[in-house]
């Protein structure tokens, strides 16, 4: 996963694209719509973690216990986690959303990022008191959602904050139980 994410950032560089820009964000999604594959991204064990830190993002796999009541679930979520738990976590999937919108979100998001330097010790100081207190987050509602450690089917893949640009339009989700254009109607009536 560390040469994908070095691979289009070096072809940003060489765009002369400024990083979390307007265009450089319209460039990687037309970039990355072929490259759905999960593989890549389990493979880098560098990245992987037994935990996870609040404010971070994290793809992972996962197999919710309460399936068969679901209309619908992500088993390979795109999460920041927001609330821990002694048997697992709150956390905003943003595969839920359209691209744009996640774009969107984090960009609001950016004013209670812990540095401004975007790297590995970056993390957004978030809550789900903060986010639900201001109409400003309000994309984040569909995105909220319950994990439980012992669901978890690997190990937490951290994502950098220099790369969540990239992770944000990686076409990984894997719903189960509807389609992705259906997940995304449902959750914009929720915002």
């Amino acid at each position: 996963m560390s040469n994908l994410f070095n691979s289009l950032q070096d072809q940003m560089e060489r765009q002369n694209l400024v990083a979390r820009s307007g265009g450089a964000r319209a460039w990687l999604q037309s970039k990355v719509m072929n490259m759905g594959r999960t593989s890549a991204l389990t493979r880098d064990f560098s990245r992987q973690d037994n935990s996870f830190q609040i404010g971070k993002m994290y793809f992972f796999a996962y197999d919710p216990l309460t399936k068969k009541t679901m209309p619908y679930y992500d088993r390979f979520p795109l999460v920041i986690p927001i609330e821990q738990y002694a048997d697992g976590f709150l956390g905003m999937n943003l595969h839920y959303v359209p691209p744009t919108y996640r774009a969107k979100l984090l960009d609001k998001m950016m004013d209670v990022a812990s540095n401004k330097r975007f790297d590995e010790r970056t993390r957004l100081r978030v809550s789900y008191e903060l986010l639900n207190g201001s109409s400003r987050y309000d994309i984040f509602k569909p995105c909220v959602k319950r994990y439980l450690y012992k669901q978890m089917r690997s190990k937490f893949i951290r994502i950098d904050a220099n790369e969540w640009d990239i992770a944000i339009f990686l076409p990984v989700s894997k719903f189960v139980g509807a389609s992705t254009s259906r997940v995304y109607s449902d959750s914009m009536r929720k915002m």
